[in-house]
């Protein structure tokens, strides 16, 4: 009984510590506190985001990405943690961001597709994938086929709905939107 509570305690631990990680990265974008934000990913050679290798990459990556907003919120909301074993896990977590950028205030609905790693007795993202529903002016509606509205890039695809291999198996079942059901 004893070890069947200190492996639920030791979960339930876990389960906390990668959670704030969604929070903290939040707080830290939001902050731009740079050299916290950093921390949150493990410490290795490994491949962050747009070439990023290792802390130091990543920390030049956002560097570069924050500089074009000059005001954020990120809204952590629900979060899905599964557990692989005692040193790997994964989840997802979705946010509602905000952005001023210049005279547009911009906003994006989107989850974080997450893998998480402990090293030395703490929790790490490993891997971060930002998967969008949508990212437009706040003050359009979000559409149409083409709900990634960027201010200087051509219109485009948001990986989600469709990115989830159960959207595609639904709608095959049956109707499109606002058809009855098979």
């Amino acid at each position: 009984m004893e070890q069947d509570l200190a492996s639920r305690l030791s979960r339930l631990e876990a389960l906390e510590e990668i959670r704030q990680l969604a929070s903290r990265y939040a707080l830290a974008v939001d902050s731009r506190d740079l050299d916290t934000l950093v921390t949150l990913f493990i410490d290795d050679d490994r491949l962050f985001r747009e070439g990023a290798r290792g802390r130091s990459g990543l920390r030049e990556s956002f560097n570069v990405s924050q500089r074009r907003y000059s005001n954020s919120q990120h809204f952590v909301c629900n979060h899905v943690i599964d557990l692989d074993d005692e040193e790997h896990a994964h989840g997802v977590v979705y946010s509602r961001v905000e952005q001023e950028l210049g005279d547009t205030w911009l906003v994006m609905n989107m989850q974080y597709w997450d893998r998480y790693e402990r090293k030395d007795g703490r929790w790490y993202f490993a891997e971060r994938k930002g998967m969008p529903w949508y990212y437009t002016d706040w003050d359009q509606k979000p559409t149409g086929p083409t709900k990634m509205r960027f201010i200087d890039r051509p219109r485009q695809e948001a990986p989600l709905p469709t990115a989830w291999p159960t959207w595609g198996e639904f709608w095959s079942r049956g109707g499109g939107p606002g058809a009855p059901p098979a």
